[in-house]
């Protein structure tokens, strides 16, 4: 198969790249790293089969050759995003989709859609099922994420619906891995960066949210299920064990061995107070769920952010 996967040189992107490419399919990565990075993929340049294309999918695409399947995962994806480049979210999530789905209608192509459990809002509904249709502020400062990848799942939906896109939507909920970014602004490279480096650990509000966390291999390996999948409504991919972040922070502090204390600041507008995937869907129709615990992928991730302080 010939894969485009957008956001290629991303954190998920760029191991989807190396899951396709170990598939024995030829990868062509597009990604304008805005928040991408080239190291991300470096280990894969010269392999046969790999492609880098840098460019802007909220420009019309030129790439050359048809292919079999489109994933898109290249919408920034962090709180610190939401502020900082907005507009740039925004537009990735109208205007570059439209383009992708133009491609995947031309090529006859599968597409996936790389949502996110941000659908949801702070939700009303725990656990959160597919059906939820969420609480979400569309003026507020995470709208811009929110409501773009609401719009990437309407559009997608009316690509199947009018043109028969053969569509896929992944709803992604908390991930976390080795080639997150420093600066991610998320609650697992923060507190580890911070632990690491002996810092006071910074928890939002009074620490009772909670958060689901899926390590990075368990997260694929259910995108590319679901990808191969016939499922074209959207299906909750993550980790439904629940932590408070302050139980999380615990165990950062435990496995990184710091001596850094806890530091509490004002939560953001809008923040989830609970985040938890129900997993049915995933569970019937792709025969997937979580196998890495929590404190095992948390240990393999840290030892990856250590190499990076």
């Amino acid at each position: 198969m010939r894969i485009l996967i957008s956001g290629g040189a991303g954190f998920i992107g760029s191991h989807l790249c190396d899951r396709f490419i170990a598939d024995g399919c030829e990868v062509i990565a597009v990604d304008n790293l805005i928040t991408g990075r080239e190291a991300n993929i470096k280990h894969l340049f010269g392999r046969p089969g790999f492609e880098f294309v840098r460019a802007d999918i909220t420009e019309p695409l030129s790439l050359k050759g048809r292919f079999d399947g489109i994933l898109d995962f290249a919408s920034p994806a962090s709180p610190i995003d939401f502020e900082r480049i907005p507009i740039e979210i925004l537009k990735v999530g109208s205007f570059g989709v439209y383009h992708l789905l133009e491609q995947a209608r031309k090529d006859g192509a599968v597409f996936l859609q790389a949502s996110t459990s941000e659908v949801y809002g702070d939700p009303e509904e725990h656990p959160q099922k597919e059906t939820y249709w969420g609480h979400v502020n569309p003026i507020g400062t995470r709208a811009p994420y929110d409501e773009s990848k609401r719009f990437a799942e309407a559009m997608a939906s009316a690509y199947h619906r009018k043109y028969g896109v053969k569509t896929r939507i992944a709803r992604i909920f908390n991930t976390y891995g080795p080639r997150m970014r420093e600066d991610d602004g998320r609650v697992v490279p923060n507190l580890v960066f911070q632990a690491l480096r002996g810092q006071p650990l910074t928890v939002y509000g009074d620490g009772s949210q909670t958060r689901s966390f899926c390590y990075v291999s368990d997260m694929v390996e259910g995108i590319v299920r679901l990808f191969r999948s016939d499922e074209t409504g959207p299906v909750n991919i993550g980790n439904p064990g629940e932590f408070t972040v302050n139980e999380f922070a615990r165990i950062v502090i435990e496995l990184t061995r710091s001596a850094s204390s806890v530091k509490y600041q004002p939560l953001p507008s809008d923040d989830p107070k609970k985040r938890r995937p129900d997993i049915t869907r995933a569970r019937t129709l792709l025969g997937w769920e979580p196998k890495v615990p929590l404190r095992d992928g948390l240990a393999q991730t840290i030892d990856w952010f250590r190499s990076q302080v």
